[in-house]
């Protein structure tokens, strides 16, 4: 026993010692931080976004033909179109915002623009429809209701016998708009780039004195937008020549190049498997050592992650949500929902064994505390209480738990057994099963139900050994505080 603890001890310490100082380092530097704080601000609207999608493609097919019948579907989608489809701008503008405000300067300017460089860094058109429609292998013209009523190959042969300089005008991008396809998820990697390096710059250039002071007479609101002016100028005009350079020599533009270098490989990595098991062990194991684990993982993973679910859900939007589509079955949503299910460690069979297994006095209470946090996904009562940090005799279940359920459930979503997740972001406080029913409707709520059942077998055989050694030095120390009873009192 006494090498156990002593190898415990050495591995422990060379945790803390080792491993934590440098990931704490990383998470507390600037740009993670603004990473982690600005994309708070984008939550809001994703969240709103998520009830416009549910209304517009509601899990019961009946309701869902009813409300696309009334005509108010496209209202709805439109709704979504402007909260959660555009993500990318709310992340560009608050990551740039709280890098800049945690400078101590004011941020709005930064914020506005950063924005202004997402949109320059992009090309300000989109692909004529007619162009997608054309051929064998194009989408064809639908209807309202989504069915082809012309044919690639119809289109094609119909188009071919306008005059060239008609058909060429029909066939050219429309210029002059905004891509919604980079204010989605396909531009999230680059909003977080561009946010993290205008933040960066603007207050550079601020705190080496690059700003226009004017008189103090000069209204305060007034004098701080041309100090705003130098930075946000500089910013803007390397932005335009970035863009000149990438679209002369490279006949693209600075987001699609992180798209396809960057973005679309962390993606894939992010959704394998691998990935999905990594991020499932990592959690707890941060949390182990008293580190807040949901934090860290969360402020690495939500850049690719939150994108996964973007794209699930235009999928979604257009009627396509399947792996075979390119549907992603790591999410934000399998992260919140099954990953940190009634919170790290998905601890709900610790709560059900505390409530109804239980013998010592210690796990009794503690369970009785925890029950309503677990349902909306808090478990620190557990975490700090119980506790499961540093506890050896729950190490195995707090570390196994996650990874089973992130396994298992990656396979039914692979396999086809459910369906991906649908993109919708249920807060991550929603009760399980009622967001099993949000996120991928009413057979994901019975295999989050099913991850439940594995939570409380995994646990209750380590929790019924820790139980029974809480109960004995409680029955130790009771005997021990009555005879130190008993004598008092025969010496009285």
């Amino acid at each position: 026993m006494e090498n156990s603890n002593s190898s415990n001890s050495a591995f422990s310490k060379f945790i803390n010692d080792k491993i934590l100082p440098p990931v704490m380092k990383f998470v507390n530097t600037k740009p993670v931080k603004a990473l982690q704080d600005g994309m708070v601000y984008a939550l809001p609207f994703i969240i709103i976004g998520s009830v416009f999608l549910i209304l517009a493609n509601f899990p019961i097919p009946a309701v869902a033909a009813a409300i696309k019948a009334s005509g108010w579907a496209a209202f709805f989608n439109q709704a979504y179109t402007a909260t959660f489809a555009i993500m990318s701008v709310w992340a560009a503008v608050g990551i740039a915002y709280v890098y800049v405000r945690n400078e101590g300067y004011e941020a709005l300017p930064a914020g506005l623009t950063s924005l202004a460089t997402f949109f320059l860094l992009q090309t300000l058109n989109i692909a004529s429809p007619l162009a997608g429609a054309m051929g064998k292998a194009g989408t064809g013209i639908t209807n309202a209701a989504g069915n082809v009523v012309m044919s690639g190959t119809a289109v094609s042969s119909n188009i071919d016998k306008l005059p060239s300089a008609l058909r060429g005008f029909l066939t050219t991008p429309v210029s002059g708009v905004i891509n919604l396809t980079w204010l989605g998820g396909q531009g999230m990697v680059a909003a977080i780039i561009i946010g993290i390096l205008v933040g960066w710059a603007y207050s550079a250039m601020i705190r080496a004195g690059w700003k226009i002071t004017l008189p103090e007479q000069v209204p305060a609101s007034v004098a701080g937008q041309f100090t705003a002016m130098i930075p946000a100028g500089v910013i803007i005009t390397v932005s335009m020549l970035i863009y000149a350079a990438i679209s002369a020599f490279g006949n693209t533009d600075l987001l699609q190049l992180i798209y396809t270098m960057l973005q679309a490989p962390l993606q894939g990595l992010s959704d394998s498997l691998g990935g999905a098991l990594v991020i499932a062990f990592l959690v707890p194991f941060f949390w182990f050592f008293g580190v807040h684990g949901g934090l860290i993982m969360g402020a690495i993973t939500s850049g690719l992650l939150i994108p996964n679910t973007a794209d699930n859900a235009a999928l979604t939007k257009a009627g396509k949500l399947t792996v075979a589509n390119g549907a992603h079955i790591v999410t934000n949503e399998f992260y919140n929902n099954f990953i940190n299910l009634t919170g790290s460690g998905i601890t709900i069979g610790l709560v059900i064994f505390t409530l109804f297994a239980a013998r010592s006095v210690q796990l009794k209470t503690i369970g009785k505390i925890e029950l309503v946090p677990a349902l909306f996904n808090i478990n620190e009562p557990f975490l700090f209480g119980l506790p499961l940090v540093m506890n050896p005799f729950l190490a195995i279940p707090f570390f196994l738990t996650p990874v089973l359920v992130a396994l298992s459930t990656y396979l039914v979503i692979y396999f086809g057994i459910v369906p991906p997740l649908n993109g919708v972001a249920a807060p991550w406080t929603t009760p399980a099963i009622i967001s099993g029913f949000l996120i991928g409707g009413w057979k994901m709520a019975i295999w989050q139900t099913i991850t439940l059942v594995m939570s409380t077998a995994i646990y209750f055989p380590f929790a019924k050994k820790y139980d029974r050694i809480l109960k004995s030095q409680e029955d130790a120390k009771a005997a021990a505080e009555a005879a130190a009873g008993n004598a008092a009192a025969e010496k009285a």
